[in-house]
């Protein structure tokens, strides 16, 4: 082999480690980029979830005992 075929076949590698690079970065971009899909098991869990949050707002508002009025609180502090 000569010379200008081993810098002939160092370049094309180059240029093609370049280009496999440039594909690999877009492809990590377009990865990145897309738009969060959940699946049946996702869906079903978020939905299961907003219903305990909702159901636990209820029964709060219908068994909490409302809070006493603290306006008559002494104004005194306790150390002396």
């Amino acid at each position: 082999m000569n010379y200008f075929q081993d810098e002939k076949t160092a370049e094309y590698n180059r240029q093609r480690i370049s280009a496999e690079l440039k594909q690999i970065r877009l492809e990590q971009f377009a990865l990145k980029s897309r738009v969060y899909r959940p699946g049946r098991f996702g869906r079903t869990m978020f939905n299961f979830a907003n219903w305990m949050i909702a159901t636990g707002k209820q029964l709060r508002r219908r068994y909490e005992v409302p809070a006493p009025n603290c306006k008559n609180a002494p104004s005194k502090g306790f150390a002396h």
